[in-house]
């Protein structure tokens, strides 16, 4: 298929589980995931430093870091690369804690399979770019509250090439959003006016 392996920061310091989620990985298909182990939150906080990888599987229980900080100190240096949990049952609440602050999945240690663990990392990889690519979309929309360029007469918009365009043309050219028509209360009231005036 020619596309480069996932790259996964493996942050767990039990280096049995840790040689059973490689070996998983590895069993799901051979190339499909780069994964780069760290024993300590502060060798995988180092490397995250440097940038690069395309997910995080983090343990919460780590010998100089435990629970939900883990994955805050995590998350504020993971460059945006989605983080997973590994968790035990006794940290299942903790982990349901951390996916409502941002954590993008958790996976049960002793519950994990490899087509699982495949699986979610792929889709929390996923669901990442869409949002950075939502994230795009609403960084453009906000281009529109800038300095634009209106006649006080006629109410059209100047376009970057100079042309004056209809609002509605100008915004439909730069966003999926569509008109409908109708007259809002205040110009209703003046029509009836000029219409009682006889203008």
């Amino acid at each position: 298929m020619g596309e480069r392996p996932l790259r996964v920061l493996l942050i767990e310091d039990n280096p049995a589980d840790a040689r059973m989620i490689r070996e998983m990985l590895k069993e799901v298909r051979e190339g499909v995931f780069d994964v780069e182990p760290v024993d300590r939150l502060s060798a995988g906080l180092e490397r995250l430093a440097n940038g690069g990888p395309d997910a995080v599987l983090l343990d919460l229980s780590l010998p100089d870091s435990q629970g939900f900080e883990t994955f805050v100190k995590t998350r504020e240096r993971a460059g945006g690369a989605p983080v997973l949990l590994l968790t035990g049952l006794d940290d299942e609440a903790l982990a349901i804690h951390a996916v409502h602050e941002g954590a993008q999945d958790y996976l049960i240690k002793g519950q994990i399979t490899g087509p699982l663990l495949s699986r979610a990392i792929r889709y929390a990889v996923e669901r990442n770019k869409l949002l950075r690519e939502l994230q795009d979309a609403l960084a453009k929309v906000k281009t529109l509250s800038g300095m634009i360029p209106i006649c006080a007469w006629c109410r059209k918009i100047r376009n970057d090439k100079g042309y004056w365009d209809q609002v509605e043309d100008y915004i439909q050219s730069r966003s999926n959003a569509t008109f409908t028509h109708g007259i809002c209360p205040e110009c209703s009231e003046k029509l009836k006016q000029k219409k009682n005036n006889g203008h």
